[in-house]
This record gives C-alpha cells, structure tokens and sequence, in this order.
C-alpha cells in the first residue's frame, strides 16, 4: 500500500471511529454528518466520497464496531488463560462495556441485528461458534465442564448469563457479587462436589 493509500484508509478509520463515537453517544438518529466531519476533522463532502450516504456509513459503523468488539473477544479465547478465567472475563468484560453506550445506539444495533443479515450473526457462524466449541472442549480437559453436558446446552446458558448481564440495571448489581456469579454459573447452586 503507497502513502495515498495509507492515508486514505487513515482517513476512513477517522470517520468511522468519530461516528461510533458519536452513535454511542447520542444514538444514529440524532447525529449529523456535519457532526461526524469535525469530530473526524474532514469535511462531509469527503464522507460521502468514502460511505455515499448516511445509511452506508451506518452499516460500516456496524461493521467496524462488531469487528473492533470480536478482536478482543478472540484474543482471549486464544490466549493461555484457563478456562475458568476466560469464562468470568467473557461474561463480566462484556456486560460491563454494554454500560458505555446510549440505549438508542444499542436499540439501533440490535435492530440491525434481528434483521436476519446482520454481519453480527455472520461472524459467530463463521469465526466465533468454533472458538467456543474449542473453548469447551479446554474446560472438559481441565476438569470445569461435565463430559456429557452438550455444547448447545452451554452456549445457551453462557448467552443467557451474558444478555442479563448486559441489562443497564443489572451491571451495577453484579459488580459486588460477581465471584459469587462465577460459582454458580460453574457449579449450580449445590456448588462443587467433591469426587
């Protein structure tokens, strides 16, 4: 890639950082393009060179975001955690960071996402199912997972847990209670049994 390039997918990164910044903020609907070029610090006339429209921009905007949001989701599925400590930072980590955004930017986004073509789904079919398939094989060989609980099962659980917890009144309750959270997503309310 030659410096013009570079500077040009620069300048598109600008743009799409500034407008989820501002859609998090304040929600799609109440942000205008002039907004997004200051913050960006390029002029509108370059937007619509680079997305055409608002509503192309916005799709992007989805992208980018559940692009930069799996990033950090796969290096720690591939890092040399134990399970244990993946599974508290994939439930907790996430719930937490849901808090940062405006109710209108998240409304706006889950209904990009129950549209059926959402890039969302795309990347957990494609990229994210398999990791956590190998994710719950690591805890079987270390001993958290039951060998003949099946991994429809747990991906249901875990995405329960993880959607309650992504709830705005719900974060804040969890903070103080979260090792006692771990257990009993772990071990149930009979707790661990000795063997």
């Amino acid at each position: 890639m030659d410096g013009f390039e570079k500077r040009r997918e620069q300048k598109k990164r600008d743009i799409l950082e500034a407008a989820l910044a501002l859609f998090m903020e304040y929600g799609i609907q109440k942000v205008s393009i002039a907004e997004i070029a200051k913050k960006a610090n390029v002029s509108q006339v370059t937007i619509y060179n680079y997305f055409e429209s608002k509503d192309n921009l916005v799709r992007l905007v989805f992208k980018f975001y559940v692009d930069e949001i799996w990033d950090e989701q796969k290096h720690l599925l591939v890092n040399d955690l134990p399970f244990n400590e993946k599974i508290k930072k994939i439930i907790f980590e996430k719930g937490i960071a849901a808090n940062q955004i405006s109710e209108r930017f998240f409304q706006d986004f889950m209904k990009d996402y129950a549209s059926g073509q959402s890039y969302v789904e795309e990347v957990y079919q494609k990229e994210a199912l398999p990791l956590f398939i190998k994710l719950f094989n690591e805890g079987r060989e270390q001993g958290y997972i039951d060998s003949e609980i099946s991994d429809e099962a747990i991906l249901f659980y875990l995405k329960m847990f993880q959607e309650y917890l992504q709830r705005e009144d719900v974060v804040i309750m969890t903070l103080p209670i979260a090792e006692d959270l771990t257990k009993l997503f772990f071990y149930g309310i009979a707790g661990r049994k000795e063997d």
